[in-house]
């Protein structure tokens, strides 16, 4: 499918170009004059401003034939800045598209324009600055096009994430560390995170480590140095879990030593994602440091589905290593199960959810397969060993998993979208009550500033004044990590100075 797009305005092309894949898979779209003649679909939208009031027209022409014409508005009353004002004919362009299409198309976007990545960010925004609620939900459902079930699941999110976070917008004076770990038994078919073979590169395990201390003990010193609270550590990767008991143990111990008060960060997480790496003796080692959350994922309970995204550990070691994991005192457990993977459909989807009730694990994440650029997967699209469920089959699944978690007592605490995702959908963290992970809160909410060390690992800074975030991305390959750590650590040390800075000014934050 070849879809050619024409616009009033070359700096709408991201935003339409972003929508037309959610209504058509695998398009070819293209942005610029109009004319082109071996395009399936065309569509030109052009822009008329009068009295205060935006308008944009979308004609959509089928084979070169018109098909259809609409018109969204928008209101420039309210614009202060000429950014805002082009925001506004942006989201008005993108509405008009939208329109079109789902008259063309026949299917309906739940999510409306959005195509972000954080949709409860909207809702947040209008709560922090005093807007009332139906305020809020009307513009999520005029100006972003949302219906009315997605707005109700942001509101139950929203108020959920306030409820394990009382001090939520008042977090900017503190920050959270995310510590990534590039190393996996093997690296899944669906995986584009730094996720190296750990097997036969013990030399990069070790040079890793050896950065990855000195990076803590470094930054661990500025925080003392400068009575900076951490909120919440997260062990991320790759797979924590696969380096060993002992490397393990050290690790910990660095952090106890270099980090302030440790004791009274409010959550620490260690990623066990991967069945095959847990063992009694790294279990131990978790107790010995009170890290109770870890996260332990099926993502599918069918063995010939993980035989072919690459996850080389059996259904029954899943479901062993996690009653190991209770017996060794872990009563945070996770669990991640994804909606769409390769041969799966309803049936075996409900499979999942019947052996994920035998387990009743403390939080559950449930993903909608996203096709990531650079994965196994998506490369190889199309082939058969590869081809995933219907758009309906989809929804069907995700409808699936929504009735399971309310039968059994979860709610939903966190939400996000990605690009490629099926059936437009998102995947949402549901908890227990009382069990909601607070770093995931805080990182989807970007509400706080994260301090990424290690492989892979991004640092983003929110400007406690502004809110402005910017990032700080270390290598992802291990050798490269190694060979520039020390740059990396200087690089953070002065954005930890900047930052610093915005706290210690911003009005109404209590520092220390």
């Amino acid at each position: 499918m070849k879809v050619h797009l024409t616009a009033a305005d070359s700096t709408w092309e991201r935003s339409l170009c972003h929508i037309v894949p959610l209504f058509y898979e695998s398009p070819e779209v293209t942005f610029g004059p109009e004319g082109r003649s071996e395009a399936d679909v065309e569509v030109r939208l052009t822009l008329e401003e009068s009295g205060g009031t935006a308008t944009v027209v979308a004609e959509l022409r089928v084979g070169g034939r018109a098909a259809l014409r609409v018109e969204q508005s928008g209101s420039l009353r309210g614009a202060q800045t000429p950014e805002e004002r082009r925001k506004i004919e942006r989201n008005t362009a993108s509405r008009a598209l939208v329109e079109a299409l789902t008259r063309e198309t026949g299917i309906v976007q739940p999510w409306g324009i959005l195509t972000g990545v954080r949709p409860t960010k909207l809702l947040h925004d209008g709560l922090r600055r005093g807007r009332h609620r139906e305020e809020v939900r009307r513009t999520l459902r005029e100006d972003y096009l949302v219906t009315e079930d997605k707005i109700a699941l942001m509101e139950r999110i929203v108020d959920r994430q306030l409820q394990a976070l009382p001090d939520l917008y008042d977090l900017r004076n503190e920050v959270s560390v995310y510590i990534g770990i590039p190393f996996c038994p093997t690296k899944c078919a669906y995986c584009t995170f730094p996720a190296y073979d750990i097997n036969g590169r013990q030399g990069s395990v070790n040079g890793f480590l050896h950065g990855l201390h000195e990076e803590i003990r470094v930054i661990g010193q500025w925080f003392r140095d400068n009575g900076v609270r951490i909120t919440t550590v997260y062990f991320g990767g790759g797979t924590p879990t696969s380096i060993t008991a002992e490397e393990m143990d050290a690790l910990y111990a660095e952090m106890y030593a270099s980090f302030p008060d440790v004791a009274g960060i409010r959550e620490l997480t260690v990623e066990a994602g991967r069945p095959d790496t847990i063992t009694p003796e790294k279990l131990d080692v978790l107790k010995k440091w009170n890290i109770r959350r870890i996260s332990i994922n099926p993502q599918s309970y069918t063995q010939e589905t993980l035989d072919v995204i690459g996850r080389h550990h059996s259904v029954e070691e899943t479901i062993e290593k996690f009653w190991l994991a209770r017996r060794h005192g872990m009563d945070n457990i996770n669990m991640d199960l994804i909606i769409g993977l390769p041969g799966e459909g309803p049936e075996t989807f409900a499979h999942t959810l019947a052996e994920t009730e035998k387990l009743m694990p403390e939080s559950l994440t449930v993903h909608t397969l996203s096709f990531k650029r650079a994965s196994e997967m998506t490369l190889h699209r199309g082939e058969e060993k590869y081809r995933v469920a219907t758009r309906e089959e989809i929804g069907r699944m995700m409808d699936d998993a929504v009735a399971w978690t309310e039968r059994h007592g979860y709610a939903p605490y966190y939400l996000y979208r990605q690009k490629n995702i099926l059936g437009n959908l998102e995947n949402v963290g549901y908890a227990l009550p009382g069990m909601d992970s607070l770093y995931n809160i805080l990182i989807i909410e970007e509400m706080q500033s994260i301090v990424g060390l290690g492989c892979g690992a991004t640092s983003k800074w929110v400007d406690a004044r502004t809110g402005e975030i910017t990032r700080l991305a270390n290598p992802k390959e291990p050798k490269a990590y190694i060979d520039t750590y020390r740059k990396y650590v200087d690089l953070k040390l002065e954005a930890l100075e900047k930052w610093n800075a915005s706290r210690t000014t911003a009005p109404g934050l209590a520092i220390g």
